[in-house]
């Protein structure tokens, strides 16, 4: 009993260890908002939403909560003063946008080469690496002190 308690200890340890870095809070914090968004999309449809409205509504919630997520938790940017706090929203909105048209393409270039899952799935690896890249180096970095 004692070894169990101390190896879920060791494991949280290493849990903890591996959360000190922006990259892994990154994919933690995407995952943990898929899950809401399919929540949202549950909910929705129990409600009587249809499938678009109960899709296009975890969308919108899900870059909301993806957004504060990512703003606070990986990249620790506590700056919440709204000449900061909106332009970065709007950096981050346009993004979704611009991923969202490259999407696209891929699945187009893709059509009659592989399924549509393995288009989408392509398309989420690529654009999940340059946001990561973009929001660390650009939308959530913090201004080095004027002093």
């Amino acid at each position: 009993m004692l070894s169990m308690k101390l190896n879920l200890i060791y494991r949280m340890h290493e849990i903890l260890n591996l959360l000190q870095k922006p990259s892994h809070r990154y994919v933690v914090i995407g995952g943990s908002v898929y899950i809401f968004e399919l929540a949202v999309i549950f909910v929705a449809q129990a409600m009587g939403a249809g499938p678009v409205m109960a899709v296009g509504l975890s969308f919108v919630l899900g870059t909301i909560v993806s957004f504060a997520l990512q703003k606070l938790v990986t990249f620790g940017d506590r700056r919440l003063h709204r000449q900061i706090v909106i332009p970065q929203f709007v950096a981050t909105c346009l993004l979704v946008i611009f991923n969202f048209g490259f999407t696209l393409l891929v699945t187009k270039l893709m059509t009659n080469v592989w399924p549509a899952v393995y288009s989408r799935t392509l398309a989420l690896a690529i654009t999940t690496l340059w946001n990561f890249y973009l929001y660390k180096t650009h939308i959530f970095k913090k201004s080095p002190p004027l002093i």
